[in-house]
């Protein structure tokens, strides 16, 4: 049976991508003509007459978009961040829990995380499901994202020149919309800091969070959280957790060893003498963070439409 798949919002960044990971696919991949991309009759209609919509939009434009949804047996994937704590919308990470992969296959409404919170959150739910992390702990994240973070219309004045940089550190106002994500799907009971950056680098994401052994219950080494993880992920296709070695410990991290994949790298650093731990996370933005996810998430919910994908 194929499936049709429209793609609203398909020249921006994620659109783009997805097309290109969708080339060849069994689906039936729709987008408007360029006159009619924003045509509120033909969105509606393209919108209507579609087995899956995925949304690749702004976050008012999404939201409009599932206004204009009138045929009850659309089901959609909303990749931006208009949904991603809204009731009733089933989270877009497989491996957030065991049973997450057939919440989504069975959903009528799947919102995609946000690149950070992909990471930070495949690396704090295990942790604050097993007791190692209390959820008040006080967090610090930092992250640093290729450039294509910042949409086409970011990515293309980066390119151009204009406002380069080698780094540039943003969300100082400490209100980044991804926060209240990672609160709530990490199952925080307090605010974490979060302080993201764009590298000189078009897409790649490396993440990290500190934790002082101190502040962690007795049991929570970092042997204990590595086997945490490692036990969580271990059937998982896509996230794949470093070894924890004093022979071969991790030392650096490459934000783009990931790129162009779906593929997500976890890593625990410890010093038992300094009692600090570091967390980290590497994937590409635009594939696990973003129009790789939404491939996954989109050949999930194919099950239910008796597509193996």
């Amino acid at each position: 049976m194929d499936l049709n798949i429209f793609i609203d919002g398909d020249q921006g960044t994620t659109g783009l991508d997805l097309q290109n990971r969708l080339q060849g696919s069994e689906f039936r991949i729709r987008t408007l003509p360029t006159n009619l991309r924003k045509d509120p009759a033909a969105r509606r209609d393209a919108l209507n007459e579609s087995d899956i919509a995925i949304l690749c939009l702004p976050d008012a434009a999404a939201r409009d978009a599932v206004a204009m949804i009138e045929n009850p047996a659309v089901r959609v994937i909303d990749a931006s961040s208009a949904h991603r704590t809204t009731p009733g919308w089933v989270y877009g990470l497989p491996e957030l829990d065991a049973l997450q992969a057939d919440r989504i296959a069975s959903a009528l409404r799947v919102t995609n995380p946000g690149c950070y919170p992909t990471a930070a959150v495949a690396l704090l739910r295990p942790l604050t499901d097993a007791g190692l992390l209390p959820a008040d702990y006080p967090l610090v994240i930092q992250a640093v994202s290729g450039y294509s973070g910042h949409g086409r219309a970011g990515a293309e004045a980066y390119e151009a020149g204009a406002g380069a940089h080698s780094l540039k550190v943003y969300g100082l106002a400490l209100e980044h919309k991804h926060v209240p994500e990672i609160e709530a799907y990490a199952s925080l009971a307090s605010r974490p800091i979060f302080v993201p950056a764009y590298g000189s680098y078009r897409q790649g994401i490396v993440l990290t969070i500190g934790l002082h052994a101190r502040m962690l219950p007795a049991d929570a080494s970092g042997a204990r959280i590595h086997e945490c993880l490692a036990q969580r992920y271990r059937s998982a296709a896509h996230v794949h957790v470093r070894p924890l070695s004093a022979a071969a410990p991790v030392t650096e991290l490459d934000p783009q060893v990931h790129n162009g994949t779906n593929d997500m790298s976890l890593a625990v650093s410890c010093n038992e003498r300094t009692g600090q731990i570091v967390l980290s996370a590497v994937l590409d933005n635009l594939g696990k963070g973003a129009a790789g996810a939404a491939v996954q998430n989109l050949r999930l919910m194919a099950q239910a439409h008796g597509l193996a994908g």
